[in-house]
């Protein structure tokens, strides 16, 4: 008769057969197996006390943050403590919001690359960006109406960037002037993004303004010809101020804390503006000039004497056409997907804008924003040949969670984020990242 032997699987113990297993010995002898730390007994309150270390709750603004450790979770706390309309604005994006999801996607879609037996007991976040130091690798990015998303707005901004030593940028579309901003932060870099109106004289002042206040860097956007189509905007009745009607009264009632504060301070206004009432669709079809050229681009150049950056560039021709025209640097980006859907995404684009830079023996500075949510993804963006990155949303949810505590709070992720990162990849500088730490998958 032939026997089947099974190959052994050493995860598997064989059951025994009835040969195997030895007569057990009577009585007492059987017991004293059992090891003494696995008999049951009574626990002694020397033993408990060690473990009960009973908190008292904490609900202070400053708790709720520091419970916060990523940026998905300040979204979370932004959006209990925000009506909906101005979450929504920030949060959202143009018709089905998929270049968004792209964005966030794209940085998902990579493999890091670490090394291992380096000498990382010091990480070291410092770069230069534009000829000047910044300690970390991230700046602020231009946001409009920001202090609609919370009273604290520009201000909280600005001043938690000269704090953390990097650079701000306010926006044409900011809720507070120029001057205001350079007041709150006087020893930060502050940076001025400019739309081009029809009215070059209103742009002209604008860039004076800018430069009297002390800014050394200006950001032409131009990716804006025509305002996005922001669906949810569209839904709420998005307007600018917010108007009291019966929908945004009941949300209010979920929120007092945010109309407090909208209702006690000054009224919204701006760095171009002195005040606007409609529709942000609107005002960006009157004010914007949809007729701009690279010889509009010539212009700013001879008028504008600090550095020049031309944010909104999503292709690499464009990218190297404004560098031509004399732009000191660019600024990938779509938007956050809040204009053209189903845009080229940044972090896609970079390596190509990277290698035609390099080829063209071109020292100008590239720049990416768009869908970073950690510093996982600005270490990846830098590997693959940013100089430097922005952050507009990522803020935004830490100002509408905590004001001011909350912007620092998510630089203070963000830099932890990427401390540890560039420590797991055997990386103790930010000019040692490669290439070789990343691949994109699916690519």
């Amino acid at each position: 008769m032939t026997h089947t032997i099974q190959p052994n699987n050493p995860e598997t113990t064989r059951a025994p057969d009835a040969t195997d297993i030895p007569a057990a010995a009577p009585g007492p002898a059987a017991a004293s197996a059992v090891p003494a730390a696995l008999k049951r007994r009574i626990p002694k309150y020397s033993d408990l006390a060690p473990l009960m270390q009973f908190k008292k709750p904490e609900f202070s603004k400053e708790a709720r943050l520091k419970r916060a450790s990523t940026v998905w979770e300040l979204r979370d706390i932004a959006k209990r403590r925000t009506p909906q309309a101005p979450f929504d604005y920030t949060d959202g994006a143009a018709e089905g919001e998929i270049t968004l999801r792209r964005a966030r996607e794209a940085f998902l879609d990579i493999e890091f690359r670490p090394g291992i037996l380096r000498n990382v007991s010091k990480i070291d976040l410092s770069t230069e960006i534009l000829g000047k130091p910044s300690r970390l690798p991230v700046g602020i990015a231009p946001t409009g109406f920001t202090r609609m998303m919370q009273s604290e707005g520009e201000y909280a901004g600005s001043q938690a960037a000269e704090a953390a030593g990097i650079p701000y940028t306010l926006s044409t579309m900011g809720t507070a002037s120029i001057e205001d901003v350079a007041a709150a932060a006087p020893n930060g870099r502050n940076w001025f993004q400019l739309y081009l109106w029809t009215d070059r004289d209103r742009s002209l002042e604008l860039i004076e303004r800018a430069a009297k206040a002390g800014n050394d860097t200006l950001m032409v956007t131009v990716d804006t010809a025509v305002a996005g189509a922001r669906l949810r905007d569209v839904r709420n009745g998005m307007t600018i101020p917010p108007a009291l009607t019966v929908k945004t009264v009941l949300d209010a009632s979920y929120r007092p804390a945010w109309w407090f504060n909208f209702l006690t301070h000054e009224p919204l206004t701006f760095a171009s503006l002195s005040r606007y009432t409609g529709t942000v669709a609107d005002l960006i079809n009157s004010m914007f000039d949809p007729t701009l050229t690279f010889e509009d681009l010539d212009w700013l150049r001879e008028t504008w004497k600090g550095k020049l950056v031309v944010k909104g560039i999503q292709t690499v021709e464009d990218a190297r056409r404004v560098v031509d025209h004399g732009a000191d640097g660019v600024v990938l980006s779509n938007h956050g997907g809040r204009q053209l859907d189903r845009a080229p995404i940044p972090f896609h684009l970079l390596p190509e804008v990277k290698q035609a830079f390099t080829a063209d023996n071109s020292g100008a500075a590239i720049m990416l924003d768009t869908g970073i949510m950690s510093g996982a993804d600005i270490v990846a963006a830098l590997a693959l040949g940013a100089d430097f990155t922005l952050i507009g949303r990522a803020y935004l949810y830490g100002l509408m969670a905590g004001g001011r505590a909350g912007v620092d709070r998510t630089l203070q992720i963000l830099e932890k984020d990427m401390a540890r990162t560039m420590a797991l990849l055997g990386v103790s500088k930010v000019s040692e990242l490669t290439p070789d730490h990343v691949r994109l998958l699916n690519k």
